[in-house]
């Protein structure tokens, strides 16, 4: 199951990844928002972070408007590995590379075409499970 996590800044962008995931057959858990209005991004970076972090979800999406903040807000919980990634080439890289479990992206940003095959390729991608990729993560958590 994948956490789904935006503000007023990634609403737009959010119902286009929630139709996509629907389209695919892939369960997800929306902690929000419900509608389009201004909130604050840390609550739902950090709801999703800890749906991830507890593996209550495998995988997490958050979207603000540039998704600077609302990754930064995810990165401070425990466990968590939430790359933003505006291209294709970044998600299959931390995917591979950094074992990511969150994905941000700008909903200001990147327009629905780019943004679902960034997701597809975030959701898709194994990690390399290579000995210096782990070494680097096990060095990141301590």
């Amino acid at each position: 199951m994948i956490a789904l996590g935006c503000d007023h800044g990634g609403y737009d962008l959010m119902q286009e990844v929630m139709k996509h995931l629907t389209e695919r057959g892939i369960e997800y858990k929306n902690f929000g928002v419900e509608e389009n209005r201004s909130v604050d991004y840390p609550v739902y970076a950090k709801k999703v972070a800890h749906a991830v972090a507890s593996k209550e979800c495998e995988k997490g999406i958050l979207i603000c408007g540039t998704g600077i903040g609302i990754s930064i807000a995810a990165n401070k919980v425990h466990g968590i590995r939430c790359a933003l990634c505006h291209d294709v080439f970044s998600a299959e890289a931390t995917r591979q590379h950094n074992d990511a479990n969150i994905l941000a992206m700008g909903g200001r940003v990147v327009g629905p075409g780019l943004a679902l095959m960034i997701v597809d390729k975030f959701l898709d991608t194994p990690f390399s499970n290579d000995e210096r990729h782990l070494r680097r993560i096990d060095m990141i958590e301590s």
